[in-house]
């Protein structure tokens, strides 16, 4: 009714450990499709967004309709290549858009994209230190939610071992204060 997620598929975990407002989770090996795409923060995410979109509604080898998860996840690269919807940035001002791919897919059953810049590979298994937060993820709360990820793992059993990336799970017509996010970071125990 307010744009919240209702039955959208999110990629299964199991919580290992709690820090403050951080969970530590394990995720198994998975499917995602990316895009690298230039610009500032907030407006490469809207357009790997919408080229993602329109891959898994039929611009793809099977013009098949591949299901939404989330989250969209968007990361910062220091080569701008294929990465895990995600955000991260690039070193050249580039970002990498990621959707998870829905569990029932392989590599070999999903649908191929037919936009040449999007990739399609599987995640290993990952250990992430996450940390959830609310608002329009609007680059300064993205901030401060990387902010507070490292602040609350400081002196923890737990070291950070490659770059943050940001979490989206809600459509942008979501209200504030329903809107999840999140931030999450590889981590390994002491």
């Amino acid at each position: 009714m307010f744009g919240i997620r209702s039955g959208t598929e999110e990629p299964s975990y199991q919580v290992v450990a709690t820090i403050g407002q951080v969970q530590i989770r394990q995720y198994p090996p998975r499917l995602a499709a990316s895009v690298t795409v230039p610009g500032d923060e907030i407006s490469a995410r809207s357009a790997g967004f919408r080229r993602l979109a329109r891959y898994i509604f039929g611009a793809n080898t099977a013009a098949a309709s591949i299901s939404m998860t989330a989250p969209v996840v968007q990361s910062s690269e220091k080569i701008a290549m294929t990465a895990p919807v995600v955000q991260a940035r690039g070193s050249f001002g580039h970002w990498t858009i990621t959707f998870y791919m829905p569990a029932k897919y392989t590599l070999a059953t999903l649908p191929k994209p037919l936009d040449p810049g999007i990739g399609i590979h599987e995640l290993p298994a990952t250990l992430d230190a996450v940390y959830r937060f609310s608002g329009i993820p609007g680059a300064a709360p993205v901030a401060r939610a990387r902010a507070a990820l490292l602040r609350q793992l400081a002196g923890s059993d737990w070291v950070i071992i490659g770059e943050p990336v940001d979490w989206f799970y809600d459509p942008p017509w979501t209200l504030p204060w329903a809107r999840r996010n999140e931030v999450a970071a590889p981590v390994r125990e002491k």
